[in-house]
């Protein structure tokens, strides 16, 4: 299994140059990748910028959205900023896409949360078109570059839904579950699979999923304050998430396992504080 972590880019308060030697750091350690989590109506640092700085100061490490909020962004624009930065990168950067469940997200950006479903299928139709280097409508030249792999930036579609697995099959490289436990996982994975079987795809999909985590005795209030303030949203129901994340040695070792057998074959550890040590800490137990 691939073991990625997570970059603090959603963590208030973080300065930027410590997310670049976070990547810095993970790329050192050894994880396969670093990853970002996406919302607009929070103070954090943008996904996608955040990523292109993490580029420029490593060298192998993977670069991947877990998940970005694809409709909040304008198609074209996003077409060419992940193919651009799949260049960059050297073909490192991985596109995970959601549709999101924050209506506060949509509505500063002006758009209507109930069609985000439908704006994310317009989306992945268009980006792919883009990056094949088809001329879009209005214009007769490509949009951006081309991406380094087979003229896409791979896709890992996130959700849970008929129309997420469906997004899977046509557009994506894999699934991404988010955050959730080992047995939601093992739930969806075989969902996943004979979906993708049917729909004619070659090989298995990526299946991917993230956990948050907090190590050591000193991190622990800042990890529970900032998931308060993050999941604040869902009432009663943030303690469930807040209590969830892994702080222990033991708790984080199992979770490579179970969810390794849930069939889970990336898995991100995401951070709840912004401490540079957790890199390492992380590291000594994963990799």
């Amino acid at each position: 299994m691939r073991i990625g972590i997570g970059l603090p880019n959603p963590v208030p308060g973080v300065p930027g140059t410590t997310l670049v030697e976070w990547a810095r750091r993970a790329e050192a350690a050894g994880f396969a990748q670093v990853a970002t989590i996406d919302r607009l109506a929070y103070p954090g640092h943008d996904s996608l910028m955040s990523l292109a700085a993490a580029a420029g100061a490593t060298s192998r490490i993977g670069l991947h959205t877990n998940i970005l909020l694809a409709p909040l962004y304008p198609a074209v624009h996003l077409a060419r900023s992940a193919a651009s930065l799949d260049q960059l990168s050297g073909g490192r950067f991985s596109l995970g896409v959601g549709v999101g469940g924050r209506e506060d997200d949509f509505v500063v950006a002006g758009l209507d949360f109930h069609r985000r479903g439908q704006i994310l299928d317009q989306s992945l139709d268009l980006m792919h078109r883009a990056w094949r280097g088809e001329p879009l409508p209005g214009s007769e030249n490509p949009v951006g570059p081309v991406p380094v792999r087979d003229h896409r930036v791979p896709v890992m579609v996130g959700g849970t839904s008929d129309a997420a697995i469906r997004r899977v099959t046509t557009y994506g490289a894999g699934w991404t579950m988010g955050g959730g436990s080992p047995d939601m996982a093992a739930g969806m994975v075989p969902k996943v699979e004979a979906a993708w079987r049917d729909a004619g795809r070659e090989g298995a999909p990526r299946i991917a999923a993230l956990a948050y985590f907090s190590l050591g005795a000193d991190q622990e209030e800042q990890s529970r304050a900032y998931l308060r303030h993050y999941y604040g949203f869902l009432g009663d129901w943030v303690e469930t998430i807040v209590n969830g994340a892994l702080r222990t040695e033991d708790a984080v070792r199992g979770a490579v396992k179970a969810f390794e057998d849930a069939g889970v074959t990336e898995l991100t550890f995401d951070p709840t504080t912004a401490s540079l040590d957790q890199v390492e800490r992380l590291a000594e137990l994963v990799l």
